[in-house]
């Protein structure tokens, strides 16, 4: 097994030293910049991580496919801040509000085809299974983001239409990453489903912090503006849970304009206000508590080493929340 240590420097070096084509540099300069802001790097750690479950060394036919999840999810990111009109991505300027939007349009675009390209330099002997992985995924997520943009458009949504769109948005990606050293690896069938379905209930849980951060987080650890989801009235796992239950002064509180900052704050103070009555911050921590431990249930397959270091990156991943 290899150990997180070597994982954790290995990421380092491979996207310390990343390389995009050079010219033409306004096409291929916001794609080196948004991998030098960084990020937890949780969709190549993971696929690194399960290939070590049943390799000893890291060479180029993982971390390639490896480099490849992070700068799909990359790219995906790029063209998400677009759409949501977000300034901040990890505490920098995204990239449409650095350069412009054509430009973020653009090298979102470049970004998957190079995500494909290194996803494609897997070994021969499982490249089919892995791109047809790979494909599937990168459509789900597509249609994830569909659904996202869809549902606000319409006053609610329910919860179980809600737990779909982030399954497709979110959590089919993570898992994707973590079935993908699987597979590279020679894991045998049922280990690699059973990676991949451990890693979507992670997804989810995983999404539902997120939610929660957006309104009780620290900006600052966050990455982003607090609040955001309240401002856009943006479908999350709190709004939704607050409209059943408190559906009168949610609709009037999500009614509030938010046009100025001034405004925005107001309104974020009114909904989060309701979020305390209702009980929603509690009630969010034991849905990502629920779901991790859904996690770790899919997993009793694996050796005890393995389940224990799968254990231990879902605490890492969600414990700040519980």
């Amino acid at each position: 097994m290899i150990s997180e240590d070597t994982i954790g420097q290995t990421l380092k070096d491979l996207f310390r030293h990343i390389e995009f084509q050079a010219e033409p540099a306004g096409l291929y300069d916001p794609l080196r910049y948004m991998v030098s802001i960084g990020g937890k790097r949780l969709r190549p750690r993971l696929c690194l991580t399960t290939y070590g479950f049943y390799k000893d060394t890291l060479g180029p036919e993982i971390l390639e496919p490896a480099a490849g999840l992070e700068v799909f999810h990359t790219f995906t990111l790029i063209h998400d801040d677009i759409m949501d009109r977000s300034p901040l991505r990890r505490g920098h300027e995204t990239v449409w509000k650095k350069w412009n939007q054509d430009t973020a349009i653009l090298s979102g675009d470049v970004m998957y085809i190079d995500a494909c390209q290194r996803m494609a330099r897997c070994p021969k002997d499982v490249l089919p299974a892995v791109l047809n992985l790979f494909f599937t995924t990168a459509q789900q997520v597509m249609d994830g983001q569909q659904l996202d943009m869809d549902f606000e458009q319409v006053p609610m949504v329910s919860m179980q239409d809600y737990m779909q769109m982030v399954g497709l948005k979110t959590a089919v990606l993570l898992a994707c990453s973590a079935k993908t050293g699987a597979l590279i690896a020679g894991a045998p069938a049922a280990h690699s489903q059973a990676i991949y379905d451990y890693a979507y209930d992670l997804g989810l849980a995983f999404q539902v912090a997120d939610d929660y951060l957006d309104a009780y987080g620290d900006e600052k650890v966050f990455g982003k503006p607090i609040g955001g989801d309240i401002v856009q009235n943006k479908k999350s796992w709190l709004i939704i849970k607050a409209s059943e239950l408190s559906p009168g002064k949610m609709a009037a509180a999500l009614a509030l304009p938010a046009e100025t900052p001034e405004q925005q704050a107001c309104k974020i103070t009114a909904v989060k206000a309701i979020y305390d009555a209702a009980g929603i911050p509690e009630l969010a921590r034991t849905q990502i508590a629920s779901l991790n431990e859904s996690a770790i249930g899919k997993i009793r397959e694996l050796s005890p080493e393995a389940r224990e270091v799968l254990r231990s990156f879902a605490q890492k991943l969600v414990g700040r929340t519980l």
